[in-house]
């Protein structure tokens, strides 16, 4: 895809820094916890399937939370999250493929790497159940998709538009995530997801991604055909597990 245009200089700065970074000196393999089994249990359970960010901070939030991670995501899973997403980015984002191993470590549910990955030597940094793919910024997404799987990850492939969810269908996505956040101008706008969601397959699993502050945007996104959601910034701002619970209840 075409990362290259009209996207914010922070952003720019983001993938500069991706692109920068040293390759590992060995090739991982995972066994991941199952994404299908956890969101099928949390709805089970009556919650909508949340994907909760441990997110210290981003170019979109103002201050750093500096609690400990693990302790974090541990309120997280007891609020009732039914994955997680850690930031590995360092420079924009104050995450760490350290944090993530220590997550891992503490809880039992899938966690999803969330990062800038462009190339398949970056997929050797740290074990995970699931890894982001950002559709924009990939070159060769089928041949990235197929890198990360014969690793044993699961794949979240992240699109904006209609233009990237066919590519992610093409490229063989199974989880797709819409990005409500335009890179462009990094700006919000939950219609995104309601005009690009119609365009899925029914076999894909649809996560919403960014915007999502109340649990009515959850059963906005869920009346869309959301399957899950990742929420971030509206679970960390507070009471983590307090958020948590209360947006993973929505319904």
């Amino acid at each position: 895809m075409d990362g290259t245009r009209q996207i914010a200089p922070e952003v720019a700065s983001i993938l500069d820094a991706a692109r920068a970074r040293s390759a590992p000196d060995k090739r991982l393999s995972v066994d991941a916890r199952s994404l299908d089994e956890a969101f099928a249990a949390a709805a089970d359970a009556g919650r909508m399937p949340v994907i909760a960010e441990v997110k210290p901070t981003s170019p979109t939030t103002d201050g750093v939370r500096e609690d400990d991670p693990v302790a974090l995501a541990e309120a997280m899973v007891a609020g009732g999250a039914a994955a997680l997403s850690v930031l590995t980015e360092p420079e924009h984002f104050d995450g760490s493929p350290e944090t993530l191993r220590r997550v891992r470590e503490a809880v039992d549910v899938p966690v999803l790497r969330k990062d800038f990955l462009l190339a398949e030597d970056d997929l050797d940094v740290v074990a995970a159940d699931v890894v982001l793919l950002i559709a924009r910024f990939v070159d060769d997404l089928p041949g990235l998709l197929a890198a990360a799987r014969d690793r044993g990850f699961q794949v979240l492939v992240e699109v904006h538009t209609r233009e990237e969810l066919r590519a992610a269908v093409e490229a063989g996505a199974d989880y797709i995530g819409v990005n409500n956040r335009d890179l462009a101008a990094l700006t919000v706008d939950l219609d995104t997801f309601e005009s690009v969601a119609p365009a899925a397959p029914d076999d894909v699993t649809l996560i919403a991604e960014s915007g999502l502050d109340s649990a009515a945007d959850v059963e906005r996104m869920r009346a869309a055909g959301a399957d899950a959601c990742l929420i971030g910034t509206a679970i960390m701002d507070g009471d983590v597990e307090a958020n948590t619970r209360r947006l993973t209840l929505s319904q």
